[in-house]
């Protein structure tokens, strides 16, 4: 018997590697989605995963992406955490780049949304979980091309909770409150960047939730933050 799938979607080398070394020891199949495959080669290796070249944003490329999953197995879990964002003053913001960043991280995950919940309706279960940040709360001075993608993904999210919770599939939305560690950063202070490792716990902890208990956002913060 084939084992599940889990979808991720925007994978890299932060959260989403650490979500696939977690996925794939609790016997997942993981099917990671990004544009440069490349980069995922020792991930690949590590964990078992199946790689494909994904553009989030385009309707054909996200059919191929779950049609690959298809043959890996049935889904279980689908993962969106691609982001699109472009930064600076609001009179100097390249048009075409706020364009692409609302693409890329509104856009895509209604695609990778949509396809997920074709397979989990006809399944009867699963989830499906989306990543937001700060600005998906707050837009901030300099971040309307990061705050409009990130509120566009959170008002996504909360509209499939309500039509397909119902129905038995889990839709959540994290708000990651700070910057996830990486080997690049070193931060001032002992955890005061979150760990990569320890978010993707908390996603497995939401997707392995009891239905009569089910969250659909949970924020996730250092525990230095002051609020």
């Amino acid at each position: 018997m084939a084992a599940n799938v889990a979808v991720i979607a925007g994978a890299g080398s932060g959260l989403s590697a650490s979500l696939a070394r977690l996925l794939s020891r609790e016997g997942l199949r993981v099917v990671l989605a990004a544009r440069n495959v490349d980069k995922l080669a020792a991930l690949v290796k590590e964990t078992g995963a199946q790689a494909v070249e994904t553009d989030v944003s385009d309707v054909a490329s996200v059919e191929r992406l779950f049609e690959a999953a298809d043959k890996a197995g049935p889904l279980e879990i689908a993962v969106f955490n691609a982001s699109g964002r472009t930064r600076g003053p609001i009179a100097e913001l390249d048009p075409e780049a706020v364009k692409q960043a609302l693409l890329v991280g509104a856009y895509g995950g209604f695609l990778v949304g949509q396809q997920a919940a074709r397979r989990l309706l006809v399944r009867g279960s699963g989830s499906i979980l989306f990543t937001g940040a700060s600005a998906s709360l707050k837009g901030f001075s300099g971040s309307a091309g990061f705050a409009m993608p990130k509120f566009g993904l959170r008002g996504l999210a909360q509209s499939m909770a309500r039509e397909l919770g119902p129905k038995n599939i889990h839709v959540a939305h994290f708000i990651i409150d700070g910057q996830i560690a990486s080997p690049a950063r070193t931060p001032e202070r002992p955890d005061s960047h979150l760990s990569p490792d320890a978010i993707a716990e908390t996603y497995l902890a939401i997707h392995r939730q009891h239905r009569s208990a089910w969250s659909f956002e949970v924020d996730l913060r250092p525990w230095v933050e002051t609020f």
